[in-house]
């Protein structure tokens, strides 16, 4: 049968077998709507469906397609993100921080790999500016508001590491400075016992003075450790031993460690060797072995060593090494340091604050209410620097809970607008950090004008006298001194101070010498003993109306 369809008509060939997938090479034979007109010339067609493109044909990958967020892959095969139309919003940190129009260089192209992450955000708020047209300016919304950095200022200088002045500790700064000199210069072996309630800025002060003659001890050999770390107090030795020779040390006898230390102190080629133990207390042990043997070294023959003892006790050397007050030669040179004064914790406190730049961040009020406080029942000038740095971070939270994210229209505008004054830290503060920290004790306590004494020293010693009466001990131990010391505070209407505050308290009048203290591992089994007679009481306390009173009354 003659065929009746035209010549120049297309015809349509239907596969025998349905190909799954073809190169991209070849021609699209599985696709039943793909024609072959010879006339025409041959387009490339694609899938109805992207997600059965390949490479270059899936479109849905090309940036200047779409204005979402490109898809996750290379940054080349992503290619250059174009900038919006829209307006950008930058977050500022700082009022005071400018927006430059100039391009950025390639120096500081490096420089953005070393940048913190709220420093990148601000460097790419600056570059998304210069992409915009000029007559758009940016919108800025305010994070923070402008007094935040103050408090972060006064919260660093309220720290209690070592600071660049020392104010109140000038006369014992020139006696160990004096004693470092005419010993090291002159290499002239010889001790130095330092003695003082803990947070008097003992080892502060030792630090600070070793940092400044840092040029005339560089030919000496320094090892500074603390016994607080050392497991018994023979440990001592070894610790020495590793610092001087610079290795480990051998397992052998202790005699024979001493024996090679003495034989190194005495050599008169080598320099001299500067010795400073903190906490020096803790290496008590029996008969005293550890602490005399340490003390003599200095006055052996030819010997060069030079040794400073930092510890709380003010009698260490009288009470617990009497051998050496038979000897004149081996007697330490003594510098005590006594609590801080109303005073003179202001002083440090207005110190440290003047750094602070801008307005004062604490009322001159506040801060004598601070010092009265801790001076009356420590004279720890830590406790007064956590005092005031808890009562600052107890004002910035509450100015960050009233911060909300404001867009500031303007520039002109903000710079206008004078300097929002920030919330100072009060009385009130002060009071509710002293009362959470220390209890009620501190505000309801009765100090005197210029006792040396605080009221709740002289109520422990009185308690302590009233205890060793009842009892005919001569010690007690510390849970029944507490239990006696609370009565008697109930009885004078005068609050307590807990169980761990008595025992500070007690460390206290021992380095006074006033009471003796053999402490246990358990806080309420530590022996306390009463180290004045009855007598001298009244005139060391100063105070013979409130001492008549509590002994009259008794403990029943």
């Amino acid at each position: 049968m003659p065929s009746t369809r035209s010549q120049s008509q297309a015809t349509i060939n239907f596969p025998k077998k349905k190909v799954a997938k073809t190169s991209g090479k070849g021609e699209n034979h599985g696709d039943i709507r793909s024609l072959n007109i010879s006339s025409t010339p041959k387009l490339k067609v694609l899938p109805l469906s992207p997600r059965k493109r390949l490479g270059d044909d899936n479109l849905c990958n090309t940036p200047h397609k779409l204005t979402c967020s490109p898809s996750k892959q290379s940054k080349k095969e992503n290619g250059p993100v174009l900038p919006l139309t829209s307006k950008k919003r930058g977050l500022v940190f700082d009022s005071h921080l400018k927006i430059s129009s100039s391009k950025r260089d390639l120096a500081e192209v490096h420089q953005d790999k070393e940048l913190s992450p709220v420093q990148k955000g601000q460097e790419r708020s600056r570059n998304s500016e210069h992409s915009c047209p000029l007559e758009k300016e940016s919108v800025c919304v305010r994070l923070f508001k402008q007094e935040g950095t103050c408090y972060q200022q006064a919260k660093l200088v309220l720290n209690t590491a070592i600071p660049d002045r020392l104010p109140a500790r000038e006369k014992e700064m020139d006696i160990i400075r004096h004693f470092l000199k005419e010993h090291i210069c002159g290499k002239k072996a010889g001790s130095l016992y330092v003695s003082g309630a803990p947070g008097t800025g003992k080892t502060a002060t030792l630090n600070w003075i070793l940092q400044d003659l840092k040029e005339e001890l560089k030919d000496t050999k320094t090892v500074m450790l603390n016994c607080m770390s050392l497991r018994t107090s023979q440990a001592v030795f070894p610790a020495i031993a590793q610092e001087i020779f610079q290795e480990k040390v051998s397992k052998s006898s202790g005699k024979d460690l001493i024996r090679k230390l003495e034989k190194h102190m005495i050599l008169e080629k080598d320099s001299m060797i500067l010795l400073v133990l903190d906490e020096m207390d803790q290496l008590d042990s029996k008969g005293q072995d550890v602490l005399y043997t340490l003390f003599e070294w200095p006055w052996l023959r030819n010997s060069r060593l030079v040794l400073i003892g930092v510890a709380n006790s003010l009698d260490l050397t009288d009470r617990i090494l009497p051998r050496l007050q038979a000897r004149a030669k081996c007697r330490p040179q003594l510098v005590n340091f006594p609590p801080y004064t109303k005073e003179q914790i202001t002083t440090i406190l207005q110190d440290r604050l003047k750094q602070v730049s801008g307005d004062q961040i604490l009322d001159n009020a506040a801060i004598q209410f601070c010092a009265r406080k801790i001076s009356a029942v420590s004279g720890d000038a830590r406790k007064a620097l956590d005092v005031c740095r808890r009562a600052v971070e107890i004002v910035e939270s509450d100015i960050r809970s009233q911060t909300i994210l404001k867009p500031l229209s303007e520039s002109k505008s903000a710079k206008s607008s004078p300097a929002l004054i920030p919330k100072r830290v009060g009385l009130i503060h002060i009071s509710q950090v002293i009362s959470d920290t220390y209890g009620s004790r501190m505000a309801l306590s009765q100090e005197g004008a210029q006792d040396s004494f605080p009221l709740q020293q002289k109520i422990l010693v009185c308690s302590l006298l009233l205890l060793t009466r009842q009892l005919k001990a001569k010690e007690v131990t510390l849970g029944k001194l507490y239990e006696a010391y609370s009565k008697v505070c109930r009885k004078q209407q005068v609050a307590a101070v807990d169980q761990s505050e008595c025992l500070s308290l007690s460390g206290l009048l021992e380095t006074r010498g006033i009471l003796g203290l053999k402490k246990s591992k358990e806080t309420r089994l530590t022996k306390v003993s009463l180290k004045i007679e009855e007598k001298e009481m009244e005139h060391a306390l100063k105070d013979r109306v409130l001492i008549g009173t509590i002994l009259a009354n008794g403990l029943s």
